[in-house]
């Protein structure tokens, strides 16, 4: 299971931190993603971290200031985005895939996914 928070309201150029707790499954072993999905348009990937190799990735639009971490003692994954645009207003996901050894943000490889929540920048 996954239990992801943090969304919320917040002003161009604020920050916000995501939270992704995880149970149930070898934390390790998994690939934590997030991802995104705006009124109107497709679910899109923002980036991913890889427990196993802890291999990172980030979408163009999430590079430079969204960074992604995990902590394996907390069973926990983060998402801090900085410098938020009204752009980034979506619902936000978190997502677990097994990926023992390798990492990959495709969508197709997620299959935990936690419940949504909001992120709204606007002023």
């Amino acid at each position: 299971q996954l239990q992801a928070s943090g969304g919320g309201l917040v002003q161009p150029g604020g920050s916000l931190r995501l939270s992704c707790a995880a149970s149930g499954f070898p934390f390790d072993d998994y690939t934590i993603g997030w991802f995104r999905q705006a009124p109107g348009k497709e679910r899109e990937e923002i980036s991913c971290i890889s427990n196993s190799i802890g291999a990172t990735n980030y979408a163009n639009s999430a590079k430079g200031r969204f960074k992604i971490s995990s902590d394996s003692a907390k069973n926990t994954g983060y998402l801090q985005m900085n410098w938020l645009k009204p752009e980034d207003t979506a619902i936000y996901y978190c997502a677990a895939a097994y990926q023992p050894g390798f990492s990959s943000c495709h969508i197709g490889y997620f299959n935990y996914w936690g419940q949504e929540t909001q992120v709204t920048v606007s002023s």
